[in-house]
This record gives C-alpha cells, sequence and structure tokens, in this order.
C-alpha cells in the first residue's frame, strides 16, 4: 500500500512514517505543506494519503482543501485526514461528495498503533471511519433538532458503531448481541430515519452521515 503524509510537525510526521513502514506501508512521499501535497498525490499516484488539516501558511483549512482539490482531479482518493480538534464544519466538508474512501480521525488516536494502521487500511479499501468524538457531536447536533429522537437508545449505539465504519460482526461484537439483533436494530434505523436500507456498509454509513449533517 503506497502512502503519502502531510503533517507540518517533524516529530509527527516521522513517527506516522515509521510507524506505517513497520506495518507494511510504502510511504512514498512525506510532506509539510499544501502545495508539495498536491504535488506528492498528482506525482505518486498513491493508495492513500494521511493528511494533517491545518498545513503552513495559516494554519487553518490548507491540509483539508488540498486533499479536496486532489479528490475532484482523481475521484475517490482515498483521504485520510487527521485534526487535533472535533470540528464538525470540517466533517461535514469532508463528508459533502457523498463518496466512500474517506476517514475523519483526532491525532490523539495515531497514539494508539493498531487503531491508526487499521483506519489507513481501512480508507485505503474504500471504507469510512470517523473519531467516535466527531460522530457523537454530529449525533448531539441533529438530536438537537429532533432527527435521531425516535431512535432507541440501542439504535442509538448501533448508529455511532455505523457511522464509525464498524461491520455487522464488530457491532455484535461490541454491544454482545447477536446478528440478528443486529440486522433488526438497522432496519429499524434506517425506516426511523427515512434511509433506504443498503447491504454495501460503506453506502450505509455515508447515508446516516448524510442525512445527520442535513
Amino acid at each position: 500500500m503506497r502512502v503519502v503524509i502531510a503533517e507540518d510537525l517533524f516529530l509527527l510526521r516521522d513517527g506516522l512514517t515509521r510507524t506505517l513502514r513497520e506495518h507494511g506501508c510504502e510511504v512514498v512521499a512525506a510532506v509539510d505543506n499544501a502545495p508539495a501535497l498536491l504535488r506528492a498525490l498528482r506525482d505518486e499516484e498513491p493508495d492513500v494519503a494521511v493528511v494533517d488539516i491545518r498545513l503552513p501558511p495559516t494554519f487553518t483549512d490548507e491540509g483539508l482543501q488540498a486533499a479536496l482539490e486532489a479528490r475532484r482531479t482523481r475521484p475517490g482518493l482515498p483521504i485520510l485526514i487527521l485534526s487535533q480538534y472535533v470540528d464538525q464544519l470540517y466533517a461535514q466538508e469532508l463528508l459533502a461528495g457523498g463518496e466512500g474512501a474517506i476517514g475523519y480521525l483526532l491525532k490523539d488516536r495515531v497514539t494508539h498503533t493498531a487503531q491508526f494502521v487499521d483506519a489507513v487500511r481501512t480508507v485505503a479499501g474504500g471504507g469510512t471511519v470517523m473519531d467516535p468524538q466527531v460522530i457523537a457531536k454530529l449525533l448531539a447536533r441533529s438530536d438537537a433538532r429532533g432527527t435521531t429522537a425516535a431512535l432507541s437508545p440501542r439504535e442509538h449505539e448501533v448508529l455511532e458503531l455505523m457511522a464509525e465504519g464498524r461491520s455487522n460482526a464488530a457491532i455484535m461484537n461490541a454491544l454482545h448481541i447477536g446478528e440478528s439483533a443486529v440486522a433488526k436494530h438497522t432496519a429499524g434505523i434506517f425506516a426511523k430515519l427515512g434511509i433506504e436500507a443498503s447491504a454495501d456498509d460503506n453506502r450505509r454509513v455515508l447515508a446516516v452521515l448524510a442525512y445527520l449533517k442535513r
């Protein structure tokens, strides 16, 4: 798996590079600014890019905008965004295209090596990975408007796990329930949110997130 990394802090950039290489990934470029990121994405054609939202010179959202621009040029380019803070506006902008192969993780998760590497691989494979804190904020925002108020407590738990990109098997293990229970709760979630169910887990997560951010 070929990876491009964009992170302005040298120690973190070096740590990400070492971690991914130790887990069998080929880091083809590790850069510290948005223009260099765009060049690397164009020239190296990676399988996935790991990008800090805030890059020089203004440290606002250069990394995110560069990633979105690259995705417009190469639709479906897998992007895993790293952020120091929970910002639902950034998450919404990232998801606005309605495509998969997207991730949004807080930098704290990077210290959990297995979780971080698994997130990179999931995004590279076309999946969606959202930080639990981002999901919680999106759900809280939608609850304030009543969009998920009809869900039962268990459906709410299942929805959070779905939105993190968990498979049905992973949801079963996390909640200690059976396959039929997961299917029942999933059907209930889609019915109450007015979303057509799909066997495609990635489309399912994106549909739920798209609905919650409206």
